[in-house]
């Protein structure tokens, strides 16, 4: 139930539950974003190129700022052609409208881009907020690039949210160190990631911002980029980006280490 406070202090209870009440409550859960959901596959659904000028999108179950919106059956979409010699970006968008009534319904779209022989550009998309009830949202899901009269390999614009069963999966996972065989602990809870562990490295060298090939795990990678886990017996450290590459600093010396850090993830 919906529950206001009067002036008076006396207790008001609506007797029903609104569209409004329930996108509040999910965008509270996930976020006010918009999210791509997992298929009865296990996988994350994508839109293709049927032909030269139709897109396909398949089933897809969204939330897009708290709302959850379902394509039930796939559908194509009509991307105009290219012009030889010009690029473009077309958007493959979800439309939301609310009437006055405050029925509310989806629909696909297209919003075309300008051609430009440099780079192409993605269209404006015209602003709005389902949370901030707007009449009109739209919301892109994909990105066309066109080069010429070839329509590339669509790239899919909402992140994708996993099932809770993966994030509890997840929420402590093991990795391996550079220069070492040992794995140290990488744990999460909420938004907040901690590193433990203690360590044996296998070589020596200074590294002054070394490019690394080894990568912190998605879920666990940081917002900020130059975070750190340290090794402080040894005075080394390993510097983590938001894509999960590393940089490492110091000399790890063959030696001994704890291993600490903490950061802030999505």
């Amino acid at each position: 139930l919906h529950l206001s406070l009067r002036r008076q202090r006396q207790m008001c209870i609506r007797d029903s539950i609104t569209s409004s009440d329930q996108g509040a409550m999910q965008a509270g859960l996930v976020g006010n974003g918009n999210y791509l959901l997992q298929g009865s596959d296990g996988k994350f659904p994508a839109v293709t190129m049927q032909s030269a000028n139709k897109a396909l999108i398949p089933v897809l179950n969204l939330v897009i700022e708290g709302r959850y919106a379902r394509v039930t059956a796939a559908e194509t979409v009509t991307i105009e052609s290219g012009v030889t010699g010009q690029n473009r970006n077309d958007l493959i968008c979800v439309k939301y409208t609310r009437d006055s009534h405050n029925i509310e319904t989806i629909a696909l779209a297209v919003l075309k881009g300008t051609a430009t022989s440099g780079t192409a550009a993605d269209p404006t998309v015209p602003s709005g907020s389902i949370l901030n009830n707007s009449g009109t949202v739209w919301i892109p899901i994909a990105r066309i690039p066109i080069s010429g009269i070839t329509a590339g390999t669509p790239v899919m614009l909402v992140k994708q949210l996993p099932p809770m069963s993966q994030l509890w999966d997840s929420v402590t996972q093991k990795w391996r160190v550079p220069y070492s065989t040992n794995r140290i602990t990488f744990r999460r809870s909420s938004n907040v990631v901690t590193i433990n562990g203690n360590v044996k490295f296998d070589n020596s060298g200074q590294n002054n911002y070394t490019s690394l090939p080894d990568k912190v795990p998605d879920g666990f990678r940081p917002v900020d980029g130059q975070s750190i886990i340290v090794f402080p017996q040894c005075a080394f450290s390993l510097l983590v980006d938001v894509d999960g590459s590393i940089q490492a600093l110091g000399d790890p010396k063959a030696a001994y280490s704890t291993a600490h850090g903490c950061w802030m993830t999505e």
